[in-house]
């Protein structure tokens, strides 16, 4: 699979086991991945072109992070609830009192098993793989670091609700990289 990926794809997946190693973390997991990608030079354009200007990797990493510390339950399983007449942000205090700070953040450093390099999560290589699916039913050669971005984002779950926040779908980043690449016609992309 990575035979298709462009040199500033691999970069980005270098960076995300990076992040995780430095993190301390087991798993490679999608906010590593998320992370990377936004970091990628060649995705700011289209970022720009959606609204997020300057740097957005810390502001939507601590969105997705704090989504984390409530059991991995995003904005809209937090209305959801509300709608419910239950509490989210009581509850999380509730089993903080009881089990710790961060006992509901998965994203917390484990300990460290034998192994040196973080693997990837499952979640992480559905998100390469559905990057690839992306690639091909765009009629495109190599998987490039906007093809990761949608990986991310095809997927239900916390990162594609926070990016959505933020009005980054399937759709806008499609509708983009469409506009981008009648722009740009015939020049290669990373």
């Amino acid at each position: 699979m990575f035979e298709r990926f462009t040199d500033g794809a691999r970069a980005v997946v270098v960076n995300a086991l990076e992040r995780a190693r430095g993190e301390d973390a087991v798993e490679v997991r999608e906010e590593h991945l998320l992370a990377a990608v936004l970091a990628a030079p060649s995705v700011r354009p289209l970022l720009a072109q959606l609204g997020m200007s300057g740097d957005p990797t810390v502001s939507v990493l601590a969105e997705v992070r704090g989504a984390r510390r409530r059991g991995g339950l995003s904005g809209v399983d937090a209305h959801a609830l509300a709608g419910l007449g239950i509490d989210l942000d009581a509850v999380v205090s509730r089993v903080e009192a009881e089990l710790g700070t961060g006992a509901l953040d998965d994203s917390q450093p484990r300990a460290r098993r034998w192994r040196s390099t973080p693997t990837l999560s499952a979640r992480c290589k559905l998100a390469l793989h559905s990057g690839l699916r992306q690639a091909v039913a765009r009629g495109d050669r190599d998987l490039r670091v906007e093809h990761l971005l949608l990986g991310l984002l095809v997927r239900p779950g916390l990162v594609a609700d926070v990016l959505g926040g933020h009005g980054i779908t399937v759709a806008t980043v499609s509708t983009a990289l469409d506009t981008i690449g009648s722009a740009h016609t015939g020049a290669p992309r990373e």
